[in-house]
């Protein structure tokens, strides 16, 4: 095929994205089922669900792969409660006991006729939710789920966060991801499909980006002439690569450490697909089912009779601020006995960490560092792309249709 070559870090296609299996009792990852399929699936940051309904890009992937549609079902688990409650909980006050669900009603009445205009992510949960569910749940969440940055950072992105407008009813499919998709058999067949279609050289990590002389420099000392580059690379690091200067401070990100588990189900594990959780004691954000999604994570023999669970738990870590291999193995502990405690696992048959460095990514109010990054960078003929390259939250429907686009572009087509 012609086109230009894809330059990947890692030893095999999808980043983050891609699906790994790993044995019962066993530490060794691999990028395949066993011809028995008895090991769990898992993926290298969590959960990638595919969102998004732009019909054309939906075609394209099925073109790849088959796809399986679901309706999301999530909850929010209060711990100091004790309290499992539907997804999303400003719908379902009334679970939350009498007083506590006629304050937060009465306080969104008031908040309706407010006209003031939020500075941060955490002004806008309060003049969105109001007191009651602000303490009980919107606050405690977005610190976690932004390594403490909700006080600083600017509301973006309203629509994916668990935070949604209080007018929404109990019956309504509400949100960003109301309804997903996955590949039949697992993501790792996306990532290959694509792959068969691209010339990608693996292995190759970037060390430096010579502008003026318009070439990659490769860690393993290999070189490449470009006149443009289409580049995913987070864009705090493009700018660092290059040795290029933007007058604004960095906006902020958070890196994200991810426990893939495979164990006993518990009889009181959730049937969910993910679950927010506000002050769970070990530190966590979210956890999210993958068996619950689809059988085909778990090892086969455990199917049919759902004796097992697949799942990943998220917790967020401020940038530069990777915990050492013992607070990990600590941490690790710690989330297995809450989760045990509350009978949501029995034995833990495999528990395998990955860290994310660039998980999400912010802005500071009235920034204009993004802007000047990209437009920094296009001017040496380094084009941005992606949710990490562009600094703005997509999923991988948007980012597969993006590629496409900048690709168009890049040939001079229509």
């Amino acid at each position: 095929m012609s086109g230009a070559p894809v330059f990947e870090q890692s030893d095999g296609p999808g980043g983050i994205c891609r699906s790994y299996y790993m044995k019962a009792f066993s530490p060794d990852r691999t990028g395949r089922a066993p011809s028995d399929d008895e090991a769990y699936r898992f993926e290298v940051g969590g959960g990638h669900w595919i969102f998004g309904s732009d019909p054309a890009v939906l075609d394209v992937i099925r073109e790849l792969v088959p796809l399986t549609e679901y309706q999301r079902r999530a909850a929010v688990y209060i711990g100091r409660l004790g309290k499992t409650v539907p997804y999303p909980l400003q719908a379902h006050v009334g679970l939350l006991g009498g007083d506590l669900g006629q304050r937060a009603g009465a306080e969104w009445r008031e908040l309706q006729d407010e006209s003031k205009e939020p500075t941060t992510l955490r002004e806008w949960l309060q003049l969105s939710f109001g007191t009651t569910l602000c303490e009980l749940f919107f606050f405690p969440f977005n610190d976690r789920y932004t390594a403490g940055l909700s006080d600083s950072i600017a509301p973006q992105d309203a629509y994916k966060s668990p935070a949604f407008t209080p007018t929404q009813s109990a019956g309504q499919s509400s949100g960003y991801n109301a309804g997903f998709r996955y590949p039949e058999g697992g993501l790792d067949r996306l990532a290959a499909a694509l792959e068969a279609r691209c010339d990608v050289r693996y292995g190759k990590r970037l060390s430096r980006i010579a502008t003026q002389e318009r070439l990659l420099v490769f860690d393993d000392g290999s070189e490449q002439p470009y006149e443009t580059v289409l580049c995913t690379v987070a864009l705090h690091e493009a700018i660092e690569l290059a040795g290029l200067v933007v007058p604004e401070t960095p906006d902020p990100h958070t890196s994200v450490l991810v426990l893939n588990i495979g164990a006993e189900r518990g009889r009181e594990c959730p049937d969910v697909h993910w679950q927010y959780e506000p002050d769970s004691r070990a530190g966590f954000h979210r956890i999210g089912f993958y068996s619950n999604v689809d059988a085909g994570f778990l090892p086969a023999r455990y199917r049919a009779t759902g004796g097992a669970v697949s799942l990943y738990v998220e917790r967020a870590y401020p940038a530069g601020q990777r915990p050492s291999n013992e607070e990990i193995a600590c941490y690790q502990r710690e989330v297995v006995a809450e989760l045990q405690e509350r009978d949501y696992l029995g034995e833990v048959h495999v528990i395998d960490p990955s860290w994310v460095e660039v998980a999400y990514t912010w802005r500071y109010p009235g920034s204009g560092w993004r802007t000047q990054a990209i437009e920094a960078l296009a001017a040496h003929g380094i084009h941005q792309v992606g949710r990490y390259g562009t600094w703005h939250f997509q999923g991988i429907a948007d980012s597969i249709r993006d590629g496409y686009a900048a690709g168009r572009r890049l040939h001079g087509s229509a």
